[in-house]
């Protein structure tokens, strides 16, 4: 789950981590007074959407003159101004996708002058299975760049879990980014309260970019980006709370919602599987053949009717979707299950595209007999091979 910058830079001041001063406004007349708060003479308007590269983004309704969802504002008016502009457009930058997202939130901050931009970041590294920091003196930019063209300015190394966080690792990160003097007693402060908010909120990924030092000398965590684990929401309420469903896929958020794993992808061949190594490979096979999976989806090995049922409904509700491929293989899931699902599933949407489904395993018999006597138009397959084929066939023509 990721929020937005306004919630981070809440959580990060809750930490004892110095971010500026800010407001979050939902209404462009709420602009000027928020600003008014501040102390100026610089105000910083930014879009919050759940995506990277804000500043260097365009809106799709623009007008000539008005580029980026990060601006720069000289008075409280031209901060309601920007608000205005921004407040309810769509904006496209290079993770949005062309589609872009909706603004609807506008972060007003004051503004800071910069003496440097610096990147500091916490992940779970997957390797080592722990915590790791990756640090760059390339603050600013996007870290992608940077690993690929000039790799040795990246610092990275991990945090052993039994001997936990020291001073060292606080002066490693401040030697990586070339602090000096009470700018590194400040990075040793700042890291041991990062780590410990990262391991307390059960975070994923915790980015600050840039991280800036000011000209009187002292760091700053100017932007910040934070993903927490899906997994652990049930023991953080306060982090639950801050979760805004219009930044997600709705079928993906209805996928959750049934305890299913689905990943919205751009193809045209709808997956529904058990299993994630299952779908992967369904995936694999259905590229193999010359068409592009619309999405990952793994029903989990104790699926129910219903559970297969609004599967089938979110699958279906996706319009590039111009055919089906059910591929189950009943370990713990049994074929009979989905079959029942699908029917339901058919019965209450309806069917428009090509079905392909292939079962083995538990109960297969039953399932292909409880197929056979629907009456649906479904095409049979007896292997994943020959699944994908019939309904990259199908699709194709």
């Amino acid at each position: 789950m990721n929020i937005h910058e306004y919630q981070a830079k809440a959580l990060l001041r809750q930490y004892g981590a110095p971010v500026s001063d800010g407001r979050i406004v939902m209404k462009a007349d709420e602009a000027k007074t928020a600003a008014s708060e501040m102390d100026g003479p610089l105000w910083v308007v930014k879009a919050q959407i759940h995506a990277g590269g804000r500043g260097k983004g365009s809106f799709k309704e623009a007008e000539a003159g008005e580029k980026g969802g990060v601006r720069l504002a000289k008075s409280v008016e031209e901060a309601e101004e920007l608000t205005r502009q921004m407040l309810g457009r769509t904006l496209v930058t290079h993770q949005t996708g062309p589609a872009g997202k909706q603004v609807n939130r506008i972060y007003i901050e004051d503004g800071s002058d910069i003496a440097r931009e610096l990147y500091l970041a916490l992940l779970v590294d997957r390797q080592t299975s722990r915590v790791s920091f990756v640090a760059s003196t390339e603050g600013g930019m996007d870290i992608e760049e940077v690993a690929a063209h000039t790799p040795e300015k990246i610092v990275s190394f991990s945090v052993d879990p039994a001997s936990g966080l020291s001073d060292f690792h606080g002066r490693r990160v401040a030697f990586a980014l070339g602090l000096t003097g009470g700018q590194v007693k400040q990075c040793v402060a700042l890291v041991k309260n990062l780590y410990r908010m990262f391991i307390e909120k059960d975070m994923e990924m915790l980015e600050i970019n840039p991280l800036i030092v000011t000209p009187e000398g002292n760091i700053k965590c100017l932007d910040a980006k934070m993903g927490f684990d899906n997994n652990a929401l049930y023991r953080q309420p306060d982090i639950l709370a801050l979760r805004d469903e219009t930044e997600e896929d709705p079928k993906e958020l209805a996928a959750s919602k049934f305890d299913l794993n689905y990943i919205a992808l751009d193809g045209e061949i709808g997956c529904m599987v058990n299993g994630a190594g299952l779908a992967m490979a369904t995936m694999d096979i259905i590229k193999l053949y010359g068409a592009e999976p619309a999405n990952f989806l793994d029903v989990g090995g104790g699926a129910t009717k219903e559970k297969v049922t609004e599967a089938f409904k979110i699958i279906t509700s996706d319009p590039n979707v111009k055919g089906i491929l059910v591929n189950i293989f009943g370990g713990i899931m049994r074929c009979d299950i989905i079959a029942e699902g699908i029917i339901a599933a058919v019965k209450e949407v309806g069917l428009q595209v090509p079905l392909v489904v292939r079962l083995e395993g538990t109960n297969v018999d039953l399932g292909k007999q409880i197929i056979r006597d629907s009456g649906l138009n479904v095409i049979p397959a007896d292997d994943l091979s020959d699944a994908a084929e019939k309904i990259v066939k199908a699709v194709k023509g």
